[in-house]
C-alpha cells in the first residue's frame, strides 16, 4: 500500500493575528497534489548532513510537499538566521516571535554542507528579520561568499525577505553575486492584507526591478500559490507588473493549508488550469515558467537553473 502525505506539518506557536477560526472546515485534497511518504536512504542521509551541521531547511520549516523526492536526490533549501520569523504571514508553518542572536558560524556551516552534499545548485532563503538594522542582508551576503569558498562549482540561488525599510540592503546581497535573486510576491495584491500583512506589494514589485537595475546579468525569479481566493485576471495583471520589472522566471503552485489556524483554501486549481497559466506567461515573455500544483520555489531549481540559462541564450540568438 501506498503511504501519502499532505504536507509535513510542525505545530507552531503563533501571533493571534495569524490564526484563522480553529473549527473551519479543511478541503479535502485532490488525488493529483498528493505525495509519497519521505521513507529513501537519500532522504535519510540528507537529513543526517542537515542535522550534523545543525542547519535548518525550508523543506521542514514549511511542511513542504516534495521534502521526499528532494532530499532523495541530495536537494535542499537551507533556511538561514533561524526558524523563527519577525512576521505572521497567514499561509506560513514557520514560527512566529523574536528570534534569536545570529549564529555568526552559519555561513561556514551553511558552504560545508554543500559541499559535503555535492551539490551543483544551492537555495538558500531565510525567516524575515525585520529586528535587523539591515534585515539579514549581510548574513546572505557571507552566506554566499561561504558556499563560493567551500563550493566554487556549485551555483547560488537565494530567495529573500522584501528587506522593508532597510536602506541599502538589497545592494549588499546584490554584490555578492548570486546566480539567481528570488524574490516571492506569494499573492495577488488583493490578499496581502489577509494573506502577507506585513509585506508591500508594489515595494516587492520595485525589488525586483531594482536587482536588474543594479545587475543586468542577474537572474531574477519569483512565485505566486494560487488557491488562496484570487481571480484568475488577478493572476494576469500579477504577470505583467512582474515582467515590467524584467522578472525572468515565474513559478505557481496550489497553496496547501499547513493547519486549520492557517488561511484557509479556497479552491483547488485543476492541472489545466496551471498549464493555461503558463502557455500566457510564457506569451507574455517569462524565460522560463513551472507551473503545476505541487511547483514551489525551490523544486527542481537546480534543473530549472539549466533551461533558464539555455533560454536566455536562446533569446539572445532570437534578438542576434
Amino acid at each position: 500500500m501506498v503511504t501519502v502525505i499532505d504536507t509535513i506539518a510542525k505545530p507552531r506557536l503563533r501571533h493571534p493575528e495569524k490564526a484563522h477560526r480553529p473549527d473551519q472546515e479543511v478541503m479535502r485534497k485532490p488525488d493529483w497534489i498528493r505525495v509519497k511518504a519521505p521513507t529513501s536512504r537519500g532522504y535519510a542521509e540528507t537529513r543526517e548532513i542537515v542535522r550534523s551541521n545543525n542547519l535548518v531547511t525550508v523543506c521542514e520549516e514549511a511542511g513542504c510537499p516534495n521534502i521526499g523526492e528532494c532530499w532523495d536526490k541530495k536537494h535542499a533549501t537551507f533556511m538561514i538566521m533561524g526558524e523563527i520569523c519577525t512576521r505572521a504571514c497567514s499561509f506560513c508553518n514557520v514560527a512566529t516571535g523574536r528570534p534569536n542572536a545570529l549564529d555568526r558560524s552559519e555561513p561556514d556551516s551553511v558552504g560545508r554542507a554543500v559541499a559535503q552534499m555535492g551539490l551543483t545548485h544551492v537555495v538558500i532563503t531565510s525567516v524575515d528579520r525585520d529586528d535587523l538594522d539591515d534585515g539579514g542582508a549581510e548574513h546572505f551576503a557571507e552566506t554566499i561568499r561561504a558556499i563560493r569558498a567551500a563550493a566554487p562549482g556549485t551555483t547560488i540561488e537565494i530567495l529573500t525577505p522584501d528587506f522593508l525599510r532597510k536602506d541599502g540592503a538589497l545592494e549588499m546581497v546584490v554584490a555578492a553575486k548570486p546566480d539567481v535573486f528570488n524574490h516571492n510576491l506569494e499573492t495577488v495584491p488583493s490578499n496581502y492584507l489577509t494573506v502577507r500583512p506585513g509585506a508591500r506589494y508594489f515595494h516587492s514589485i520595485r525589488l525586483l526591478q531594482r536587482v536588474k537595475e543594479l545587475d543586468p546579468s542577474m537572474f531574477t525569479k519569483s512565485g505566486i500559490m494560487v488557491g488562496l481566493g484570487e481571480e484568475r485576471n488577478e493572476v494576469l495583471q500579477l504577470m505583467d507588473d512582474l515582467r515590467s520589472a524584467d522578472v525572468d522566471f515565474l513559478t505557481i503552485g496550489q497553496y496547501l493549508q499547513p493547519s486549520k489556524k492557517h488561511h484557509p483554501v479556497k479552491a483547488f486549481v485543476t492541472p489545466d488550469e496551471f498549464k493555461s497559466y503558463e502557455t500566457v506567461a510564457y506569451s507574455k515573455g517569462f524565460l522560463l515558467v513551472a507551473a503545476s500544483p505541487l511547483t514551489r520555489s525551490s523544486h527542481h531549481a537546480g534543473e530549472d537553473f539549466a533551461r533558464l540559462r539555455a533560454a536566455r541564450e536562446a533569446h539572445l540568438v532570437r534578438r542576434a
